[in-house]
């Protein structure tokens, strides 16, 4: 998998040199063009933030994820596409929000690769790639955005998983490097401290998988939730907000969001 170069990106109003050099937070999210990502786009997007939003595969869904944002607020949001199991591709979108906007507010960790890892079939090439995705490039991404982070008072918030504390089955590799991203979270709180907060969210169930999931095993999943539903791509883009904005003595932590779900073991 290669990363695209700059003219295949999406939306970047390339003819502009414009720098937003005014008071404005700007927020850079990985894995941005769907789901979750794209909710926590919305809402800092509604919340003041200019974004570099950032995305792989999903093209249409980015364009129109831009063209929705630029009808709210012109020019609030720009999109970036990268392979994130590429080291060198990563520094290149801190720098590509720090050329358009001149700085750099927050880092959003959401990107995430979920595949079944069954023990009988597990390949070193599927750990490797859960590992870079989901614990490798948050860590270098911070890396890379830390001075702006510094500079800016800023924060970080990693995306994580239940399935870190409580693994899934058939998911070791995915639940590993889930684990290995709270503890780049906890570690990074302590290196970025006292200017950058790092925190993370560990959703429980929010959105059933893209490949479905059968009405049983959705009846199995609820009835060990004490809500009893699943939650709202809006539970972690209001968490994710307040974490950036609102939680200002609040470092190195995992906020659960799973409706009760690790209580009932």
């Amino acid at each position: 998998m290669i990363a695209r170069n700059s003219a295949d990106d999406v939306a970047m109003h390339a003819t502009h040199s414009h720098r937003n050099a005014a008071a404005r937070p700007v927020a850079l999210i990985t894995g941005a063009a769907r789901r979750i990502g794209a909710a926590i786009a919305r809402r800092l997007h509604a919340d003041g933030y200019d974004l570099l939003l950032h995305y792989q595969h999903s093209e249409a869904d980015m364009r129109a994820l831009i063209a929705e944002l630029d009808a709210a607020r012109p020019r609030g949001a720009i999109a970036r596409s990268a392979d994130l199991t590429d080291a060198h591709a990563l520094a290149p979108l801190v720098e590509a929000a720090i050329e358009r906007y001149g700085r750099l507010d927050a880092l959003i960790n959401n990107a995430s690769l979920f595949a079944p890892t069954p023990l009988d079939t597990l390949t070193p090439e599927a750990v490797d790639a859960h590992f870079a995705v989901n614990a490798r490039a948050p860590l270098l991404l911070a890396q890379a955005a830390a001075p702006h982070l510094r500079r800016s008072s800023g924060a970080i918030v990693n995306i994580a998983d239940i399935y870190a504390e409580r693994p899934l089955r058939r998911h070791t590799a995915y639940c590993m490097s889930k684990a290995a991203l709270v503890a780049a979270t906890r570690a990074l709180a302590l290196d970025l401290a006292p200017e950058v907060r790092v925190n993370a969210i560990a959703p429980g169930a929010i959105l059933w998988p893209d490949g479905g999931k059968s009405e049983d095993a959705k009846a199995a999943l609820l009835a060990r939730t004490p809500l009893a539903r699943i939650g709202d791509v809006e539970d972690i883009a209001e968490a994710v907000r307040w974490l950036l904005r609102d939680a200002r003595y609040t470092t190195g932590h995992v906020l659960n969001l799973d409706g009760g779900r690790l209580l009932e073991g």
